[in-house]
């Protein structure tokens, strides 16, 4: 059975009720300074979330029909909201919302299905540092005193050494899909470095005959088709899979240089110190670092001193998957019953998704008012 936790339904009467609208209140202030309040239907279209995930979103949403349509109880906030900022038309906007989401968990977990999401949006600022240092302050502010431990990342730094290696498109938009699969990813590595020789070697004989043009032969002798998949896509994959033989495999000291950055960890100028080492021999990374570093100063701009932030170079990979930049989480202290207090992160290239081509800088951060509660009364 799937727990409730940690939103008690004594936080949803009486005086729990009461108190929870109080937090409520004081966190929308904190994080919608300036900002519109928006609120959304529960309901969205399932497509777009289905477009952007692919069928692995079907295993963390809940999914209906109505009409005909498949729609979903929204998983987050994030994407309808970036869907209606595009549709106005405008470059800026800010917006700030709390309502229920609805994830799906496993079998036996003590985690909520449903909870309340409080989260601010923020579009078009000229300065992306500056504005990804205003989400994390307003979260931060959002959080107050609450015992955290802070964490931020930044997927732009891989992102920006895998657009940089020299191999395929193909092979660039493949690992740029499955960064957010830590395992998937690393295998994927091994499959265009390391081992790819193995792996052309165990279909050569496939490979062979389809370079000599006798992939139609092969399949109509393998008999009636099994799967859902026409003959026109199998014969595209086998293309495909011929193109993959004749590629040249990924250099070596890039791929050590690309783990080397999902693998940097610790203070946050410790690791820009680092990642700046490791750019001396990484193309592409340098330029990652540079905006790293302004968006250090410019949190520090903000009374948040960059020594106390704690680095992963890996972090957010296991997020949904619309952050590319800039990314950052509060975990609670001695509470590991509890899920994340805060999160966020900067999210440009959704915006250009659900702009049709046409995007805006894109950064926001979300807390979850019942977690928070249930952190700081077991706190006082």
């Amino acid at each position: 059975m799937v727990a409730d936790r940690p939103c008690p339904h004594a936080a949803r009467l009486g005086p729990g009720l009461a108190r929870l609208g109080a937090e409520v209140a004081r966190i929308v202030a904190a994080l919608g300074r300036g900002a519109d309040y928006v609120e959304l239907a529960a309901l969205q279209p399932a497509d777009v979330l289905l477009d952007l995930y692919g069928e692995d979103i079907r295993a963390r949403a809940f999914v209906t029909a109505d009409d005909g349509a498949e729609m979903m109880l929204r998983p987050d906030f994030t994407v309808p909201i970036v869907g209606l900022h595009m549709e106005t038309g405008r470059a800026r906007g800010a917006y700030v919302y709390c309502g229920p989401v609805w994830r799906r968990q496993d079998g036996g977990s003590d985690r909520a299905r449903e909870y309340l999401q409080a989260g601010v949006e923020l579009f078009g600022a000229d300065d992306p540092a500056a504005a990804d240092a205003e989400a994390l302050r307003r979260v931060l502010d959002a959080l107050g005193e609450a015992p955290v431990d802070l964490v931020v990342g930044d997927l732009g730094l891989p992102l920006a050494v895998i657009d940089a290696l020299d191999t395929t498109d193909a092979r660039k938009a493949a690992l740029r899909r499955h960064l957010w699969r830590p395992a998937r990813f690393h295998v994927m590595l091994e499959r265009y470095g390391a081992r790819q020789g193995d792996v052309a070697a165990g279909r050569a004989g496939l490979i062979a005959a389809v370079a000599a043009g006798r992939a139609g032969a092969l399949m109509a002798a393998a008999g009636a088709p099994v799967g859902a998949r026409g003959e026109d896509e199998v014969l595209d994959r086998l293309e495909r899979l011929r193109i993959e033989a004749a590629t040249p495999p990924l250099d070596p000291a890039a791929v050590a240089g690309l783990e080397a950055v999902l693998g940097v960890a610790g203070p946050a100028p410790a690791a820009l110190g680092r990642l700046r080492e490791i750019a001396r021999g990484l193309p592409g990374l340098a330029p990652a670092a540079a905006r790293l570093d302004a968006r250090l100063d410019a949190i520090a701009a903000r009374g948040v001193e960059p020594g106390e932030l704690r680095f992963e170079g890996s972090f957010g990979r296991t997020t949904l998957e619309y952050y590319d930049g800039f990314v950052f989480g509060a975990v609670a202290r001695g509470r590991p019953d509890l899920p994340p207090i805060a999160s966020g992160g900067r999210y440009d290239t959704l915006t250009a998704i659900l702009g049709g081509g046409r995007g805006v800088p894109a950064v926001g951060g979300i807390v979850r008012p019942e977690a928070l509660a249930a952190l700081t009364e077991g706190a006082t």
